[in-house]
């Protein structure tokens, strides 16, 4: 066989092994939007799974048994954090290899804190409060998630920085794009109030200039008192609003309910998207897709 030949069959072999290492070094990710950023910085070289189902929420979810222990092999645990993930401490423990890294997301955002009330304040840190997790539906944060997962990858797999840094900057751009084009389509709706099936939408509202003026079930779960049902009735007349969020992820039957009493109809926001949802199934689809649903109602 010629030199030539030998050389490209080295370099093909190497290339081969470096990618079926690549391939090994296992993420998971607690939620999909977080998985699929993973996926669009990592790219081939990283192998992401997403612990919540299709269609779960990830207010009520827990993890198999089964599912914790086929995770052992995880190199990173991601996670939104801010009391999102309650069953992650038990995950740890006992379904992941001790060098196992977990990534708490929360512990570098200007999280919102406390409950949105109905004189339409947000409110920031109390003693007592719980942060708001939901912080991935900002676009603008969300570049502070590429950024520490770019930086966690790295730290896992130091070969493929650049690879890693360039991926992230390519991404950061389109996020951008879709900033930009949330803030303008935003900038024309008629409505600048709404309400929602739970406190999911506070960092897009902050962003965006918007207001979240009620929340139907305030803890997940928990349906709202006939008296908390009233005020947001009575909310919903007020702004003329012609619509109630509700979530696929939740049974949208009180909401119905309101909605009925209101003289307005239910349409449905995604905080999680999925595979399964097609237009749902990349973070940067599902915000569009959120948008598109707003602005079909508040316009």
């Amino acid at each position: 066989m010629k030199p030539f030949c030998l050389v490209h069959l080295l370099i093909l072999s190497l290339f081969l092994a470096h990618n079926a290492d690549a391939e090994g070094l296992k993420v998971v990710a607690s939620i999909y939007p977080l998985g699929d950023i993973v996926k669009q910085v990592g790219g081939e070289r990283i192998d992401v799974k997403v612990m919540l189902p299709p269609a779960a929420s990830a207010h009520t979810y827990e993890p198999t048994p089964k599912q914790i222990l086929g995770l052992q092999d995880a190199k990173v645990f991601i996670k939104a954090g801010a009391g999102l993930e309650f069953w992650a401490d038990r995950f740890v423990k006992t379904g992941s290899n001790k060098n196992m890294i977990v990534l708490d997301l929360s512990t570098d955002m200007p999280l919102i804190y406390g409950i949105e009330r109905h004189d339409h304040d947000h409110r920031y840190k109390h003693e007592g409060d719980a942060a708001d997790p939901h912080f991935w539906l900002d676009p603008v944060l969300a570049k502070k998630i590429v950024d520490r997962i770019a930086n966690v990858l790295t730290k896992i797999d130091a070969g493929n920085k650049i690879f890693y840094s360039v991926n992230a900057e390519a991404y950061k751009k389109e996020l951008d794009k879709l900033h930009e084009d949330i803030t303008l389509k935003v900038k024309l709706f008629r409505t600048k109030e709404y309400v929602t099936f739970h406190s999911a939408w506070n960092y897009f509202s902050k962003r965006y200039g918007l207001k979240v003026v009620g929340v139907i079930e305030e803890s997940p779960g928990r349906e709202p008192s006939p008296r908390h049902t009233a005020r947001l009735i009575k909310e919903l007349k007020r702004l003329n609003s012609r619509v109630v969020f509700a979530e696929p992820q939740l049974n949208p039957k009180i909401a119905e309910v309101i909605a009925r009493e209101a003289g307005a109809k239910v349409a449905f926001l995604d905080p999680i998207g999925g595979p399964n949802f097609k237009g749902r199934d990349t973070y940067i689809g599902l915000m569009r897709y959120n948008l598109s649903v707003m602005e079909g109602v508040m316009k």
